[in-house]
């Protein structure tokens, strides 16, 4: 099943009250279907600025990309999200995740447990927010989407998720190692696998966050000062990693729609520093879809 496009801006750069309502507001011009934010120390605290973001905005949804689920109390979270969603009024998206910089979780206090232990509280995180989720009683229902790649995870995302969130790379407590195409596919069919035991009838919208979006009638060129950053992967293959878009506006879009094509990937994430740059490729894939 194609699914249409959605595309978000996950807003990393704190700001005054009327940077980040301008910017919020250049994300609707621009045309962007979500404002997002993250949940890393040093960032824009996601809930308030979430409110602040919908009260600029008129058309966009909101949503957290991703909270760090070992940073919260589920039953303090299921506060949080139950009085942004009416704030907001219905327009808020809860992205979760487990978390992956060490020391984040040491300058908040909070033990960074090893991957399983990670896992587990995102797990009881998404069953005691499923009221939460659930809205009612004057508050509105809430979509959720789950990040990461491990097989436990997306487990998770394929029986409760309305979004997996596909990660581009590997985390093991140091810089991550980007996954290559054929390593994206490879998640991918294994999340369908997970799917289809867990006899979903409607699948999960998939997303991806692109890392650097480059409009360049030179990819070659502009990917030079990335390779000593990987040294394990060919010129090739950086070119074709699938958390890079570098190109034209039009080889950038046709990437898109073939992204989506083989992996089914209709929901795409940026940087807010690549905000703008990536504000043309919206209008042409929205262009060439009617």
């Amino acid at each position: 099943m194609v699914l249409p496009f959605r595309f978000s801006v996950n807003m990393l750069t704190p700001g005054t009250g009327s940077e980040w309502r301008s910017r919020c507001r250049r994300a609707e011009e621009l045309g962007y279907d979500l404002i997002q934010v993250a949940d890393h120390l040093g960032m824009p605290a996601p809930f308030p600025s979430l409110v602040a973001a919908a009260e600029a905005t008129t058309r966009p949804r909101v949503g957290t990309f991703v909270l760090n689920a070992a940073f919260w109390n589920p039953v303090l979270l299921a506060r949080e999200v139950t009085t942004t969603a009416a704030l907001t009024e219905g327009r808020l998206e809860l992205g979760l995740g487990t978390g992956y910089v060490p020391a984040e979780h040491e300058q908040a206090g909070v033990p960074f447990l090893p991957p399983r232990g990670r896992v587990d509280h995102l797990a009881r995180t998404v069953e005691e927010l499923a009221g939460a989720l659930k809205g009612g009683e004057g508050s509105p229902p809430v979509r959720l989407l789950i990040g990461g790649n491990g097989n436990r995870v997306l487990r998770l995302a394929a029986r409760h998720a309305d979004v997996m969130a596909f990660s581009g790379g590997r985390f093991d407590g140091g810089a991550p190692t980007l996954l290559t195409a054929e390593e994206m596919a490879a998640r991918v069919a294994a999340f369908e696998g997970f799917e289809r035991a867990a006899g979903r009838r409607t699948p999960a919208e998939r997303n991806l966050l692109l890392q650097r979006v480059i409009v360049t009638d030179d990819p070659a060129g502009a990917v030079a000062g990335f390779l000593p950053l990987v040294p394990y992967l060919s010129e090739e293959q950086v070119l074709d990693l699938p958390v890079l878009a570098i190109g034209t506006v039009r080889e950038i879009a046709d990437r898109l729609v073939a992204l989506r094509e083989r992996l089914g990937i209709s929901y795409v994430t940026v940087l807010d520093h690549s905000m703008e740059a990536f504000g043309p490729v919206i209008a042409e894939l929205r262009a060439s879809e009617g």
